[in-house]
C-alpha cells in the first residue's frame, strides 16, 4: 500500500491507481484532487480562491433572502434553489469526491459528513420547493448547507495556502545556480550555458564570479565563500589541487580548474534533490475532524436510520415523518463550525505568534511541536551572529591599543575580506582615525602588506609573519590561549616587529544561553550540526552547555543526522538560516528557519522566526501547543452542539409534542450552527491572552 503524499490515505498500487512520476519516484493519490494540489499547486491554490469568491457571492444573498421576506414564498424558494444549487454540486463538489474515495477505501471522514448532511438539507429544500405536498411544512433553509460548504472550503484554502509556499524553495535553489561558464577548449576562452560544461573542462573563474560546477584548481589560488553549502563563516583558503564546490564565491585570486562533477552530480543539484525529496515525502498531519469523523458518521448514520425505522415500523407516524426525522438527524449532525475549528484558532495563534515575530505555516507544524524532544541547531548565522567581530586586541610593545587598531586599518583598508572589514568597523566603532595606505598588497590566504609613512606593516596569519623572518615563539602561549576560545588570531608587524595581536570571532548571540537553558529545562536534547571545523564548535558548545557536537558536516550530512536521529523514535526540530540547512530543516519533523536567514531556509522551515531572537523558539513551540490545543478543544465545540440535538432531531421529543416538532427542524439547524460557531470563535479568541516567557 502507498501513501498519498497530500492527505495521507493508503492507496493500492495498482494499475488503475491514479498515479504520477517524479524523478523515477511513483506517487500514487486517492483522488484527482490531491494528484492536482501536488503536481500543480499554484494552480489549485487559484481554483480554491475562485470557487470561495463565488461561494461567498453566493452565500450572501442566500442568507439574505431566507431571513428577509422581499419576494413572493413560491418565487423566493425557487430563487433559493438555483443561487444554492450551484454551491452544492459545483463548488462543493470536492467533498462528494472525497465521500466516494473515502467509502471506496472502505473508511469515513470529515467529506462524508459534510457531503451526508448538506444533501439531505438540499435534498429536502428542493422537495418542499418543487413538491410541496410530500413535506407537511413550507420553509426552507438552503443557507445551512450553502454556509456549511462554503465556511469549510475557506478552511481549505487557508491550508492549500501554506502549502503552496513550499515549492518556492526548490526555485529558489535553482536560481543560486550559475548560468554561464568560462571554458578553455583549443586554447581558447569561451562562455557557454554550464549546462554544456563537461566533466574534465577546464574552466577560468575570476574574482567575484561564482564558481559553475564542482571541480579541483588547476592553477591558481583563492579563497572562496563556501558559506552558503558548508556554513563555515570564513572564506576557505584554496590552492592547486583543492576541490571547490559550484555555486560558491571565488573571493579573490583568479582561478583555473578542472570540471569533476557537472548537471545533477554538483552538491548544489544533491541539495536541490534532498529538499525536494523530503519535502514530497512528508505526511501531513492526520486532519482531526477526519478522525472525529470516522467514528462520527457511522454513528450518525446508524441514529437516522434506526430513528426512521422506529418511527416507522414502531412509532407509526408514517412515510413522511419517518423520512423526515432521518434527514432530520442528518442535517442537524453536520456541523458547520467544523469548516472555521482550526481556521479561527491558527488566524488567532498566527496573530498572535506574528505579535512576537513568528510566523507559523499550517496545522501540521502544530500537531508536532508538542512532541519535539530533540532539536538540532545550525551554529553559523544561527546560536552565532553570523559575522566576525573583533573581541581582543593584544598589546605587544608601548604601542596603544588604539595605535594597533589604526594600523591595522590602515592595512586593511581595501581588503575585501571578511576579516579585514571586521577590523575596519571596530576601528571605526572606536572612534580611531584611519590613514591612507601608500602600496597596498593583497596575500592570498595569508594576509596584507601595505607601505604607510615610510614604514612596512605587516598584518595577517602566522605563516605571513614567519615567512618575513619574524619569531611568532614569544607569543605562541598568548596564540593558542586566544585560539582555544575559538577565535581567530591575526598578527600585526611594524618593520619586521611584532606589535600587536587581534582576535575575531563569530560571537554567540545574546539570548542563546538562555534560550538553550530553557529548552533543557523543558526535557528536549540539543544538538549542534555545523560544517565549522571541530575546534571552534566545541567551544561554542561549551560555553552553550551543548554536549551533542557534529562538526565539519556537508548539508546531506547534517540531513543523514536528522533522519538518525529519528529512526531512534525521536521527533526532531532543525533550527537554521541557510541553503546549507535546507535539507535538514525539510527532512526534519519540524522546520524552524531564521528569518534573518536565506529565502530558501525561511520557505523549507514550517515556523519562521522572523528576528533573530532565539527565545522565539521556545514561544513557537509554547504557542504552537497552545494552538493546537485550542483546535482540539475548537473541534469538540463543533460537534458538540450538534450532537446534543441528534436525540430531538431523532425525535426523543414527539411522544411529547408530536411530529408537528419537526418545523422547527430549521431553527434547531440554525441555532446549533450560530452557538457553535460562535463558541468556537470565542474559544480561539481566548488565545490572544498568551504571553511569552521573558527573557532572563
Amino acid at each position: 500500500m502507498a501513501k498519498d503524499p497530500i492527505c495521507g490515505m493508503y492507496v493500492e498500487e495498482k494499475q488503475s491507481a491514479l498515479r504520477q512520476d517524479l524523478d523515477g519516484i511513483q506517487y500514487y493519490f486517492c483522488c484527482k484532487s490531491c494528484m492536482h494540489e501536488f503536481t500543480a499547486p499554484e494552480k489549485e491554490l487559484e481554483k480554491i480562491k475562485m470557487l470561495v469568491t463565488i461561494g461567498i457571492l453566493l452565500a450572501v444573498p442566500i442568507t439574505f433572502l431566507t431571513y428577509v421576506n422581499v419576494l413572493p414564498v413560491d418565487l423566493n424558494h425557487y430563487v433559493l434553489f438555483f443561487l444554492a444549487t450551484p454551491i452544492q454540486f459545483w463548488i462543493g463538489w470536492r467533498f462528494y469526491q472525497g465521500t466516494f474515495d473515502a467509502l471506496k477505501h472502505r473508511t469515513t471522514n470529515m467529506d462524508v459528513l459534510i457531503a451526508m448532511g448538506t444533501t439531505a438539507a438540499w435534498a429536502y429544500c428542493t422537495i418542499v420547493t418543487f413538491v410541496p405536498g410530500v413535506f407537511p411544512f413550507h420553509d426552507v433553509y438552503y443557507d445551512t448547507s450553502a454556509i456549511i460548504i462554503v465556511f469549510v472550503l475557506i478552511g481549505r484554502l487557508l491550508e492549500q495556502k501554506t502549502k503552496a509556499k513550499a515549492s518556492k524553495a526548490i526555485r529558489k535553489l535553482f536560481d543560486m545556480q550559475p548560468r554561464m561558464a568560462h571554458i578553455v577548449r583549443n586554447g581558447l576562452e569561451s562562455e557557454v550555458p554550464v549546462e554544456q560544461v563537461r566533466i574534465g573542462d577546464e574552466i577560468i573563474v575570476r574574482p567575484g564570479e561564482k564558481i559553475p560546477v564542482d571541480g579541483i584548481i588547476l592553477d591558481g589560488n583563492s579563497s572562496v565563500d563556501e558559506s552558503a553549502i558548508t556554513g563555515e563563516s570564513m572564506p576557505v583558503s584554496k590552492k592547486i589541487g583543492d576541490e571547490v564546490i559550484g555555486s560558491t564565491i571565488n573571493k579573490s585570486g583568479m582561478m583555473r580548474l578542472k570540471a569533476t562533477k557537472i548537471g545533477k552530480d554538483t552538491l548544489v543539484s544533491q541539495i536541490i534533490k534532498l529538499v525536494e525529496d523530503a519535502k514530497s515525502s512528508r505526511v501531513p498531519m492526520q486532519r482531526l475532524a477526519d478522525k472525529v469523523s470516522s467514528y462520527f458518521v457511522p454513528i450518525v448514520v446508524s441514529v437516522a436510520i434506526a430513528s426512521a425505522l422506529g418511527w416507522f415500523f414502531l412509532g407509526g407516524i408514517g412515510l413522511t415523518f419517518s423520512l423526515l426525522a432521518f434527514v432530520s438527524v442528518i442535517v442537524i449532525a453536520c456541523p458547520c463550525a467544523l469548516g472555521i475549528a482550526t481556521p479561527s484558532a491558527l488566524m488567532v495563534g498566527g496573530g498572535k505568534a506574528a505579535e512576537n515575530g513568528i510566523l507559523i505555516k499550517g496545522g501540521e507544524n502544530l500537531e508536532i511541536a508538542r512532541k519535539i524532544n530533540v532539536i538540532a541547531f545550525d551554529k553559523t548565522g544561527t546560536l552565532t551572529k553570523g559575522t566576525l567581530s573583533v573581541t581582543d586586541v593584544v598589546q605587544l610593545s608601548d604601542l596603544s591599543i588604539d595605535e594597533i587598531l589604526r594600523l591595522a586599518s590602515i592595512s586593511e583598508k581595501y581588503s575585501e575580506h571578511p576579516i579585514g572589514q571586521a577590523i575596519m568597523l571596530h576601528a571605526k566603532e572606536q572612534g580611531v582615525i584611519l590613514g591612507e595606505p601608500e602600496s597596498f598588497d593583497v596575500l592570498t590566504g595569508y594576509g596584507t602588506r601595505v607601505q604607510y609613512s615610510g614604514h612596512v606593516l605587516l598584518i595577517g596569519n602566522r605563516k605571513l609573519v614567519q615567512d618575513n623572518g619574524i619569531k611568532t615563539s614569544d607569543v605562541e602561549e598568548k596564540m593558542q590561549g586566544l585560539e582555544s576560545q575559538a577565535k581567530t588570531v591575526i598578527l600585526v608587524a611594524l618593520d619586521g616587529i611584532l606589535v600587536g595581536i587581534i582576535a575575531l570571532a563569530d560571537v554567540i548571540k545574546e539570548d542563546a544561553f538562555y534560550a538553550i537553558r530553557e529548552l533543557q529545562k523543558m526535557k528536549i536534547k540539543i544538538v549542534m550540526l555545523t560544517g565549522d571545523n571541530e575546534k571552534t564548535a566545541k567551544a561554542i558548545a561549551d560555553k552553550l552547555g551543548i554536549d551533542n557536537v557534529y562538526a565539519g558536516i556537508l548539508p546531506h550530512q547534517k540531513e543523514f543526522v536528522i533522519q538518525k536521529l529519528q529512526e531512534k523514535g525521536k521527533v526532531v526540530a532543525m533550527v537554521g538560516d541557510g541553503i546549507n540547512d535546507a535539507p535538514a530543516l525539510a527532512s526534519a519533523d519540524l522546520g524552524i528557519a531564521i528569518g534573518s536567514g536565506t529565502d530558501i531556509a525561511k520557505e523549507t522551515g514550517g515556523i519562521v522566526l522572523i528576528k533573530e531572537n532565539l527565545s522565539d523558539v521556545i514561544t513557537a513551540i509554547e504557542l504552537s501547543k497552545k494552538t493546537f490545543a485550542k483546535i482540539k478543544q475548537n473541534l469538540f465545540w463543533a460537534f458538540a452542539y450538534n450532537a446534543a440535538l441528534i436525540p430531538i432531531a431523532a425525535g426523543i421529543l414527539v411522544p411529547f409534542f408530536g411530529a408537528q416538532m419537526y418545523s422547527y427542524l430549521p431553527l434547531l439547524a440554525g441555532g446549533a450552527m450560530a452557538i457553535s460557531s460562535a463558541t468556537v470563535v470565542g474559544n480561539s479568541i481566548l488565545l490572544s491572552r498568551y504571553r511569552p516567557k521573558k527573557l532572563v
